[in-house]
């Protein structure tokens, strides 16, 4: 690890933390204004920068300049917060530094910005250097990125590439910047191994495989789709530099195999624009990645074969064609949209359209379009996918177009294959728009005109300006009607959609465990399940645990994360999230009395002996263990070592082992005298008394006798970190630290306290949800797909961010908003909705839908009874989703229709499956094909399918 540099504590106090607060600013708002392409970032760990907030927003209560360096960090008001130490980066590190000297340190790569680092421009970080010192120092470029090259992004993670040479079979790991040129990349090569550049070529090796040559010496690796972690292969010739690439040239296999093989793909990260200091995107590594397995007979791919004519193949028919079944190779975490792709490419209307000569529809000139590039690429993809053979397809080139027109999928992290869906099918529709100049046309209100006009006017509309096989097929229209709170009146409009977003009925509520304790000595702990909101927040928990444990109105409770037997930090804001709880961490709540005046929290932490292990010889050590206790102590009063000891002794007092009068029996619900007389007042003699016995009698008239007290081992951990002896000195009052809300008290349970007091009350704290088997009871309920339609359809209000104009009151309203479906597509598309939002938090629903493969009948949800068109689908396609936020994963189930037969497409595998397997609870994106059936029966509701037309939309 690199050495860290120190500062003398004598330059360090010379600055206030007020003029350290504005000196930053200052910088903060220079580097916001002039950043630009090449510029210097660093990286800095959240942890210390959290604390120098604290620390130079002590005296700004609630109007602090400084709140825009970081909006992942909470100001802090307390005062006189310590001073940061030295800047220490070891956690954003691997601890050893690599022994390839090409790597240099080596961030960790599951780094998070705003949870596990910020970025600095270069000038705050040399301030701050200079005040602190510290390190290690981890420089980061600006560069361009983004469909325009004109956004800017911080290069977190260069790329990561494997040199691989041959024939010498050396092989070296070097990290360079994805804006470095292939010329940079041979320089680099062969500075590493010695070697004569006009020896050397250099081939994409993704995969083990010669991709491209690279000898276009100015092109960029972005530009030439080079990959974190990927190999590139070193090929040394030594006829030098007039027939080296000949050489090289000569060297490719057009018929050679590549091994099955199966790969861990470290992915390139994605990238998003600027900002700055905790508001600074920057690239992230992934440490989670899907493996890329090459089929066994795959064939080597040349560069020519990577140009495949794109007007190569024209008329011919989705039927009766041999193709269909080939996969796609994942890239590393690409099957998000591997299972998207495969979903369109066998809709049978998009197989014949891409399959044809489409190209005279490109609209070249839409400025909201691609300049017909998205289209092109996904027309090549697609007619390889059909083409003979079973080869899997490696979908780079149309992953780079992607990126390079939606900078939101760019890199290769998990991402939402629902969400890919609609920026495809609005960006196929919008470069194959065969409207070129699109019409000003203004909506005109219903005014009691009937339904059927008012719609077939706002579609005509709506065609005037879009008008592409996407519409032809995916899209339908809705009816939407708008209600006033006030006048009662009605709006109704008639809107294009392109799928339906289905909500999914789940669990809202969640159950939590905490752990109660008193600090008064009037019970034992005892641990509490409440019943909680899922997206609540800290006050829902202490409110639900206050009625649960009868909490009086002059107490509150006083929540805290417990963790390796300590306090790790008290949830006193009530806004925090209970989503940032989980299911395994332990909580213990402090019931207290509400306090006037100011107060500090006496914290108890238990230790006992243990011996050491790692070592020859017998050691012993006092070791945390079971949960603290905790105590309020005001700020006003003269503290006394006596009174610590007094506290100490009510608070434990409920665990004293009692004596049953002519038997031994420990109880559970036995108590101390404390305890039993909360009116007794403990004093501080009566306490440290040596031998103390006092016969008592319960309700039923038992006697009890309390076992002999001794003064406790106490060690008060002052604010110079010296331990203080409690048990002597007891009239010596203690100095409370103002700038601590809790004191540190150690006690130490040696085997004869032990034997008087009962600790195995604070031992084994629950977690906050217990993992178990899953009874018949708790079993989710099949979800019908009706249900979540109308639940989809029915009338609710508007929430306030989305408010109404109403014309009539001439006011914004909160208006009641109806939906109906009016005209249906040929391809139904429904997003089951299992992915919720809560600020940045992301949680999956893992509902059971009940969908139908057959005969999806949704006449009576069609508003247009008029309609004679079917109104019956019948499914062909899903994605699925497996698995939890970040680490899913997604595949799809595809129906050839000329085969009658489900198949399952895993990346680069596809199996067949049997139709009763088509239905899980994984399902999340469904697309249904309308079924033509005669006249009569679409009259007389009939429920059968007659047949699996390709039929475009008459509308």
């Amino acid at each position: 690890m690199a050495e860290m540099s120190m500062c003398s504590s004598s330059s360090r106090e010379q600055v206030s933390p007020e003029e350290e607060r504005l000196a930053i600013r200052d910088f903060v708002i220079s580097a916001e204004a002039h950043t630009k392409e090449g510029d210097t970032f660093y990286l800095i760990t959240q942890r210390w920068w959290q604390q120098w907030l604290e620390y130079v927003n002590q005296d700004q209560a609630n109007n602090i300049d400084v709140s825009s360096l970081s909006e992942h960090c909470d100001s802090v008001s307390s005062s006189d917060v310590k001073r940061p130490s030295v800047i220490d980066n070891s956690d954003l590190i691997y601890d050893m530094t690599s022994e390839d000297s090409t790597m240099g340190i080596e961030l960790h790569d599951t780094l998070v910005e705003g949870r596990d680092y910020i970025l600095l421009p270069q000038e705050v970080w040399n301030q701050l250097y200079a005040w602190y010192g510290g390190g290690p120092t981890l420089p980061r470029k600006v560069i361009n990125s983004g469909l325009s090259q004109t956004g800017l992004s911080v290069e977190v993670y260069p790329l990561r590439l494997q040199l691989v040479v041959v024939p010498k079979g050396a092989h070296s790991t070097i990290r360079i910047s994805k804006k470095e040129t292939i010329g940079e990349l041979h320089r680099r090569a062969c500075e590493i191994f010695d070697l004569n550049m006009e020896q050397v070529c250099i081939w994409d090796y993704y995969g083990h495989r010669k991709h491209a040559l690279m000898n276009d010496m100015d092109k960029t690796l972005d530009d030439a789709n080079i990959q974190t972690d990927q190999d590139v292969l070193v090929e040394v010739h030594s006829n030098g530099s007039s027939s080296a690439f000949g050489g090289c040239m000569s060297s490719v296999q057009e018929n050679g195999s590549a091994d099955k093989e199966t790969m861990s793909v470290l992915v390139e990260p994605s990238k998003s624009s600027l900002s700055i200091a905790g508001g600074l995107s920057a690239s992230k590594g992934v440490s989670r990645s899907c493996s890329s397995e090459l089929s066994q007979s795959q064939n080597l791919t040349s560069p020519v074969r990577e140009l495949d004519s794109t007007y190569g193949v024209s008329g011919v028919s989705t039927r009766g064609a041999t193709g269909g079944l080939t996969g796609l190779l994942n890239l590393g975490n690409t099957c998000f949209m591997n299972s998207a792709i495969q979903c369109l490419v066998h809709t049978p209307e998009f197989a014949r359209y891409f399959r044809e000569d489409y190209h005279k529809e490109i609209n070249w000139q839409n400025p909201l379009g691609m300049v017909g590039e998205l289209a092109l690429a996904f027309g090549d993809l697609l007619r390889k996918l059909w083409a003979p053979g079973r080869t899997p397809v490696a979908p780079r080139p149309f992953k780079t177009k992607l990126a390079r027109f939606a900078p939101q999928f760019s890199g290769y992290n998990q991402h939402d294959s629902q969400e890919l869906l609609a920026f495809l099918l609005d960006g196929l529709h919008e470069d194959l728009n065969r409207v070129k100049h699109k019409p000003y046309i203004k909506s005109r209100d219903a005014d009691g005109r009937p339904d059927e006009e008012v719609a077939d006017e706002y579609w005509a509309n709506h065609i005037a300006r879009n008008d592409s096989i996407i519409v032809d097929v995916c899209q339908g229209q809705y009816k939407s009607t708008l209600v006033c709170p006030v006048c009662n009146k009605i709006s109704v409009t008639f809107d294009p959609f392109m799928y339906l977003s289905l909500p999914l009925q789940s669990t809202i509520t969640r159950t939590m465990t905490v752990t109660v304790f008193t600090c008064d000595g009037s019970a034992l702990p005892s641990a509490c399940t409440v019943t909680v909101p899922k997206q609540g927040r800290c006050r829902d928990l202490i409110q639900a645990l206050s009625g649960a444990c009868s909490v009086k109105h002059n107490e509150k409770l006083l929540l805290a994360e417990i963790r390796n037997h300590l306090i790790d930090r008290f949830l006193e804001d009530p806004l925090i999230l209970l989503s940032t709880i989980k299911d395994d961490d332990h909580l213990a709540a402090y019931k207290i009395p509400k306090l006037s005046k100011s107060t500090i929290f006496l914290q108890l932490i238990h230790r006992r002996e243990e011996q050491e292990i790692g070592n020859a010889q017998k050691s012993f050590g006092w070791k945390p263990y079971g949960t603290p206790l905790v105590s309020p102590i005001s700020c006003d009063d003269v503290i006394t070592r006596g009174d610590i000891q007094s506290i100490v002794y009510t608070m434990l007092s409920p665990m004293l082992r009692t004596e049953r009068q002519g038997h031994t029996d420990i109880s559970e619900t036995s108590i101390s005298v404390a305890a039993s007389d909360p009116s007794c007042d403990i004093t501080t003699s009566e306490a440290f008394t040596d031998s103390i016995e006092s016969d008592l009698k319960d309700m039923d008239g038992n006697s009890y006798k309390t076992v002999t007290l001794s003064k406790l081992p106490l060690q008060l951990v002052d604010e110079n970190n010296a331990c203080i002896d409690l048990s002597v000195g007891e009239e010596k009052p203690i100095k409370l630290s103002s700038s601590s809300m809790s004191i540190l008290v150690f006690v130490d349970w040696s085997h004869k306290f032990l034997e008087k007091y009962d600790t195995h009350y604070l031992e084994n704290l629950p977690e906050v949800f217990k993992y178990g088997p899953v009874t018949k009871k708790a079993r989710t309920e099949p979800l019908s797909l009706y249900t979540c339609l109308e639940a989809f359809l029915r009338e609710e209000p508007l929430v306030p961010e989305d408010m109404w104009f109403c014309p009539q009151c001439k006011e914004q309203r909160q208006a009641s908003k109806k939906l109906d479906l009016w005209r249906l597509p040929e391809v139904l598309v429904i997003h089951l909705k299992r992915f919720s939002y809560s600020r940045s938090m992301k949680h999956k629903l893992e509902t059971f839908v009940n969908f139908p493969i057959h005969d999806l009948d949704l006449t009576n949800y069609v508003a247009h009874k008029n309609n004679s068109r079917s109104q019956i689908y019948e499914l062909y396609a899903l994605t699925n989703h497996y698995g939890g936020m970040g680490s899913g994963h997604y595949t799809a189930h595809i129906k050839l229709l000329d085969e009658n037969r489900w198949y399952n497409f895993d990346d680069s595998h596809i199996s067949a499956i049997n139709e009763e397997d088509v239905k899980s609870a994984a399902a999340y994106v469904l697309f249904y094909k309308r079924v033509k059936i005669d006249d009569a029966s679409v009259s007389n509701g009939a429920q059968s399918c007659a047949g699996h037309e390709n039929i475009l939309p008459q509308n």
